[in-house]
């Protein structure tokens, strides 16, 4: 397969077949997130529940985009994971899938509402500050920019989904208080009886946001993981997209030589005149190189990936550059240079269908099994009360948003962490912070804090003993 030897072939299955088992684990960790309203509030039979969200996760991976699976990819800079060792790629990858699925399943066991956007970052973290350590490798091994803002979108998307919620409920209060929704909305459902027809469809509606969101996020992690393991292992046939024709980036690759020309490199730092040297050096070769291909077929095997990895170099040293002050550019010539670095990445910004397909198959299914730990901890264990339709709706209706909003940006959040603040916030909402239940929160803030250090020591770790078991 892709002309590896045997064991090879068999290593690079096992390491797709590991991606789509944590995909699968996240599918049946975090749609108890999007489930568990409707189920609490007996607006659907839970197996009715479970299927329609897996159906609805499945088209959210499908027709959500590939931002956020970019930005996973992202984080590793491709360079960092090859070094002509295919055994070393492997201990990359094997060390970050086996962290990953292992802590997922250790707190779905134990019924926390654990995040695996941070269980898949952190574990990725690991093996890049892991490489980075080791004694032949110059310069750090992870894109420290593109870590700083998904680190910041898993930061304040939680505290967004408690305090809008907090700000929901208490709109809802207002707007309901002198109409006859308003005891219906903010009363206990009544047991193993349905809502009202309007309140059932609200909730049926924000349970398919949420799980739709989360398919175009979650399952869009799970996609770039897949294409982490195929540019780490077989590059020469996933590095670039064989559906753009090589040709058609003349032209961008043309105009960023034009305008880094312009640059005075003169008060330029020398790290700023080394980039602008580089991309310079680099548009040019790639210019004329472009021209002559008729297809990525054309292009040897052995360029494809070294082309991919200077798409990226021009790309990474374009955006520093601009935001340079010392860069004395029109906002035009600016314009110009983002549009074309942006029309350049259109060869390496890419996923396979079977790929995108595959992701969503296991996320699909993997929502229809296991789910009642983490709903029983969503419904019961958050808040001391029952939650009430005002508080399913309100979360979930914030939830979908701002899980919504952050894949637009290509931002890779948490739909656990977004959820269970949302929960939090509708609880002090009612009836103040009192109305919480600390042991359950307490447990979740612990899971939050320790996965990311946990992991990361975790894929470290595993990387070294792979390594070093692969060079034995």
């Amino acid at each position: 397969m892709f002309e590896l030897d045997l064991s090879y072939s068999v290593m690079l299955f096992l390491c797709l077949a590991a991606a789509c088992g944590f995909v699968f684990v996240n599918g049946f960790q975090e749609t108890a997130n999007a489930v568990a309203t409707v189920i609490y509030t007996h607006s659907m039979k839970p197996w009715a529940a479970v299927i329609w969200s897996g159906v609805w996760n499945f088209l959210g991976v499908m027709l959500g985009g590939i931002s956020v699976a970019i930005g996973i990819i992202n984080l590793l800079p491709v360079e960092s994971l090859i070094d002509q060792n295919i055994a070393h790629s492997l201990a990359m990858i094997m060390a970050l899938l086996l962290s990953a699925i292992f802590w997922n399943l250790l707190t779905w066991y134990f019924g926390i509402p654990c995040s695996s956007s941070h269980t898949l970052i952190g574990s990725i973290l690991g093996v890049g500050i892991a490489y980075s350590l080791l004694p032949e490798v110059a310069g750090a091994a992870v894109d420290w920019g593109q870590a700083k803002k998904i680190g910041l979108a898993l930061l304040i998307s939680p505290a967004i989904g408690f305090s809008m919620t907090v700000f929901l409920m208490l709109l809802l209060r207002v707007a309901t208080k002198k109409t006859q929704y308003g005891d219906s909305l903010f009363k206990e459902p009544k047991k193993n009886s349905p809502p009202p027809f309007w309140i059932r469809s609200i909730l049926i509606l924000t349970c398919t946001s949420v799980s739709y969101s989360h398919g175009s996020n979650d399952g869009q992690k799970g996609v770039g993981l897949v294409m982490l393991i195929l540019i780490g292992i077989v590059p020469s046939y996933f590095a670039l997209n064989s559906k753009v024709l090589p040709a058609e980036l003349s032209e961008p690759m043309a105009k960023i030589e034009r305008v880094v020309g312009l640059v005075d490199p003169k008060p330029l730092s020398h790290p700023d005149s080394v980039k602008w040297a580089e991309t310079l050096a680099l548009s040019g070769k790639l210019k004329n190189d472009l021209a002559s291909k008729t297809s990525v077929q054309a292009i040897s095997k052995q360029e494809r990936f070294l082309m991919r990895r200077d798409i990226l170099v021009i790309d990474r040293n374009v955006k520093s550059l601009i935001g340079k002050d010392e860069v004395r550019l029109s906002e035009a010539d600016k314009k110009v240079l983002k549009d074309s670095a942006k029309a350049l990445r259109s060869i390496t910004d890419y996923s396979p269908t079977w790929v995108v397909v595959m992701i969503a198959l296991s996320l699909g299914l993997g929502t229809m099994i296991g789910w009642k730990r983490i709903v029983k901890t969503i419904g019961e264990k958050i808040g001391k009360e029952h939650l009430t339709y005002a508080q399913g709706a309100s979360a979930e209706l914030v939830a979908a948003t701002t899980i919504g909003m952050a894949s637009q940006f290509g931002w890779p959040v948490s739909t656990t962490q977004v959820l269970s603040s949302g929960i939090a916030g509708s609880m002090v909402a009612s009836k103040g912070v009192k109305n919480l239940q600390f042991d359950t929160v307490r447990n979740i803030l612990l899971a939050w804090v320790l996965t990311l250090p946990v992991v990361m020591i975790m894929s470290g770790t595993l990387f070294f003993l792979f390594r070093s078991l692969a060079d034995w």
